[in-house]
């Protein structure tokens, strides 16, 4: 089997200061950072949910002022330009957070979190203590979470997430200031903090790329499945290298492994299970570890991919048959319209790139989260798909369209050296002890925000030309500083309008950025 150990770093209050010159090297050097959040709810789901944009924001702004960040994921990545044209070295951070304020905790996700193997006990002995809101007294000069956040702004590097209007919330209200209330003077805010752009790795799944599904572990898998293909073809693929950690250091790192399944091992499984349609289209099932029917995404991309095989080998025989029975006309037909002939087919499952879907998508939306508050099931974080093992909170974040993760037991972890190694393939998980988990079912995240730069880092691969300067607007243009909008056929651009002013708390905080950074 072919196997890639991803290294997690665990941060938490007692090794924060330890690890803080090794995180801001990270920052600094990276050509782009990724990150992801899991959260301690979100509130009424069908406000998330609302067709106006304004109203949707305003209950994004109640949920985040309300709610707070638990664990924060942070991937940053480096190009290494000596090791390839798309090598890079990634340093993957998972903090674990306690707001020092009161706030709702839901008991869904805390249910679920605990499902998950979320630790509340060290959370709270553990985590690394923040106030919400605009600052109080001089903590910028403090060694904090939001000094972290500015120093991260100061980086001015593009910003990875994967449908990430909440996320952008949730971050300016925990590690910024108050939330603006009007959307205008939010974006205004975002693209001045965010010089270097966002990118949303849904937006660009859908519409860039546009694979079957965009939640996250579909779109990460399926992208580390082709890059794989073109790797074994020696075609142009991407390399991912990590920090060599000493065997000593072990114990203190969470080692996350990915895995592609053996053909054979997946014909096998696809003969003893059934897949879960709704989970299959969404990453999102309200029956969650009771239905009876798959959830393995290994097993749902497969199926996909045979779907589209058997597709294209009828239209294949279709065109065949029609220029026996009438070569001339087939010939004009295809002279004057390319594009029939074409074997790429668009994303079959619940997409907003289609206008004339998207108010059922949006519909299916709606209805699932009302099941999903009938059954008091997991909550959910706004999106239409969620991963076996996402968190409550992120069910909704992608239930407009989400698939995040849970949260593993944490473990607390030593300074690393500055060293990397090539990533490893074919390595045994007995070589690593306990340490080694497998990547589905007990995502942080941290590892969620590893899979969110790895997507952009592989549609930046395929889209960029040869020889060009990577990573910048030019590669994607089209995905740049879009945020996707779950049951809209656009995008949130985040371009300052003429009509709009920064919010008054932004204003004060950009001063500390740039002009008393130290």
């Amino acid at each position: 089997m072919t196997s890639l150990i991803v290294p997690v770093i665990d941060v938490h209050n007692e090794n924060f200061s330890e690890l803080w010159p090794s995180m801001l090297l990270a920052l600094k050097t990276s050509t782009f950072i990724a990150l992801d959040t899991e959260l301690s709810g979100l509130g009424a789901r069908k406000s998330l949910l609302n067709p106006c944009v304004e109203e949707r924001y305003k209950a994004i702004c109640s949920a985040a002022r309300t709610r707070s960040i638990l664990s924060l994921g942070l991937a940053c990545f480096k190009e290494l330009p000596e090791k390839g044209e798309n090598a890079y070295l990634s340093q993957i951070f998972n903090l674990t957070l306690l707001c020092m304020e009161d706030y709702i905790i839901e008991p869904q996700s805390v249910q679920f979190l605990v499902q998950h193997g979320f630790d509340f006990n060290k959370q709270y002995s553990q985590g690394i203590p923040y106030y919400k809101g605009n600052d109080k007294g001089n903590e910028h000069h403090e060694m904090s979470v939001r000094t972290f956040f500015l120093e991260l702004l100061r980086a001015k590097k593009p910003l990875i997430l994967h449908n990430g209007l909440i996320d952008l919330a949730f971050l300016y209200q925990c590690f910024y200031a108050q939330l603006p209330d009007n959307l205008g003077n939010f974006i205004a805010d975002l693209s001045e903090m965010f010089p270097a752009g966002i990118y949303d790795t849904k937006y660009a799944s859908e519409f860039e790329i546009r694979i079957t599904a965009s939640y996250l572990e579909y779109a990460y898998k399926k992208c580390k499945r082709e890059n794989r293909r073109l790797m074994d073809s020696n075609g142009k693929h991407m390399a991912i290298e990590f920090c060599n950690y000493p065997s000593s250091m072990s114990t203190f790192v969470d080692y996350r492994h990915c895995s592609l399944p053996e053909p054979n091992q997946a014909d096998s499984e696809s003969m003893q299970h059934h897949v879960c349609e709704q989970f299959s289209a969404y990453g999102w099932c309200p029956n969650g570890l009771k239905c009876t029917q798959s959830h393995n995404i290994d097993l749902i991309i497969d199926e996909d991919e045979k779907f589209k095989d058997n597709k294209k080998k009828r239209n294949r025989r279709k065109r065949k048959k029609n220029v026996e029975q009438h070569p001339v006309e087939e010939t004009k037909i295809a002279e004057q319209n390319p594009c029939i002939v074409c074997d790429e087919e668009p994303p079959l499952k619940q997409s907003c790139a289609h206008p004339e879907s998207s108010q059922t998508a949006a519909e299916q939306k709606c209805q699932i989260v009302e099941q999903c508050d009938q059954l008091q099931t997991t909550d959910s974080r706004m999106e239409e798909d969620l991963p076996p093992a996402a968190s409550p909170q992120e069910q909704v974040k992608d239930h407009m369209a989400t698939e995040k993760s849970p949260i593993a037991v944490e473990t607390s972890m030593a300074l690393a050296d500055t060293g990397y190694n090539k990533a490893v393939f074919n390595v045994k998980s007995s070589t690593l002890g306990s340490q080694v988990n497998n990547e589905s079912g007990t995502h942080r995240a941290g590892f969620d925000a590893f899979m969110t730069g790895y997507i952009i880092g592989y549609v930046w691969m395929l889209k960029k030309e040869p020889g060009s300067n990577s990573l910048t607007s030019c590669c994607l243009p089209d995905c740049h500083n879009k945020v996707y909008l779950s049951g809209k056929n656009v995008p949130l651009q985040i371009v300052k309008s003429i009509f709009s002013k920064s919010s008054r708390a932004h204003i004060q905080k950009m001063r500390l950025v740039f002009f008393n950074s130290s």
